[in-house]
This record gives C-alpha cells, structure tokens and sequence, in this order.
C-alpha cells in the first residue's frame, strides 16, 4: 500500500493519507486504538490540539516582543515557524518513510517486500528510517537494531523507561541477531567459493 513502485510516489507519499477512503475512521480495523477513549476523542476532533498548540505558539511570540523587544520577533513570527513550518518538515519527513525508504537504501532482510534501511531518512526523522529492519520485525521498541545505527527515538524510550515514565520495551529478539550472523556467513563462504573457482560460480 505504502511503497512507491506499487502505486507511484505521490501515492505512497501522501496520496494514501488525503484518500477519501480513509475517513471516516473504521474502527473495526484498528480495534486496539478503539479500547482508548482519549484517542478516539482526539481523532475525531483532530483540530483542537494543533488549534491549541498554534494559538499558544502566536501567544508565546508575543509575549518574548513584550519581554525583550530588542529580539525583533512577533507572536506571526513564531507561530509561521514553529506551526506551519515545522509541521511541514515532520510531515514530509515522516512520509518519505513509506515513499523512499521503499525505493532507496540497504536491505538487510529479504522480508518479502522492497522496504530499505537509509541513513539519512533515519537521520531525519530520529530513527524510522530503518525499515527494513522495522519491517522484519515490527514490535521492537528500536528500529536501528545495532549501535551504529542512529535511533534518537529510542534513545528517548530508554529513557523514558530508566525514569520509570514507561515500560515493558520489546528488545530485538536474539533470533533475529542470529538471522543476520548467519547470513553473513553464508555471504563469506560463496565469496570464498567464488575465488576458488577462479571468480565462477560453483557448480
């Protein structure tokens, strides 16, 4: 549904979300969210927060012209910046996570899909830019499952949980390690028969 080379990029980007088959909300289909009344009162008026957020946002950049004039900044000011502007740049981030992170980057699991690893969208959006990993399995609370891969989102649960604000953060199971390791292998052992046989394949 979210890859580009299903339905084209506008379509995996954000053509899925603005679809008119999506509203109303099926409820049937995500019953989980359903058990929680707070999130289906915030779906259903889905305005009211970004409503709030933005009306705070005009009034915290009028009070920092009050409060220090000489900055030179006003409540449009920041509200411009730190509503619409923002919220561009996190939207478009987070999309181009089923647009290009189903078209660029590294594989590391052969799940079935086209879903890349990628840096920089990792980069960009605090760790979703994993996914390929994500896509082979899903209900770890990290997407960059080694240390080298950046996953500030993450870092934030793990935090969260040392305060005891959260809890019960699902690891990547040591069978998916595994996986790796042994593909890995299985990599060295066919470059290693390869140059046996002069660079051909074996027989």
């Amino acid at each position: 549904m979210h890859s580009a080379r299903m339905k084209g990029f506008i379509w995996s980007h954000i053509g899925w979300m603005t679809s008119s088959r999506n509203f109303p909300t099926n409820y049937k289909d995500i019953r989980d969210l359903a058990q929680f009344p707070e999130l289906v009162f915030l779906n259903r008026f889905d305005l009211i927060v970004p409503a709030i957020f933005g009306a705070l946002l005009f009034l915290f950049g009028m009070m920092l012209n009050w409060l220090a004039p000489g900055l030179g900044t006003s409540g449009a000011q920041i509200f411009v910046w730190g509503f619409f502007v923002s919220t561009v740049v996190l939207l478009h981030g987070t999309l181009f996570i089923n647009s290009l992170a189903h078209v660029w980057g590294n594989k590391r699991f052969p799940t079935g899909d086209d879903s890349r690893n990628n840096l920089w969208l990792a980069l960009i959006t605090l760790g979703e830019g994993w996914h390929n990993n994500h896509h082979r399995f899903m209900g770890s609370a990290r997407q960059g499952f080694y240390w080298w891969e950046v996953d500030l989102t993450y870092y934030g649960l793990k935090l969260l949980s040392r305060l005891g604000l959260i809890w019960d953060l699902k690891p990547v199971p040591v069978s998916i390690y595994q996986e790796v390791r042994e593909a890995r292998q299985g990599d060295r052992v066919e470059r290693r028969q390869a140059v046996e046989n002069d660079g051909q394949p074996a027989a």
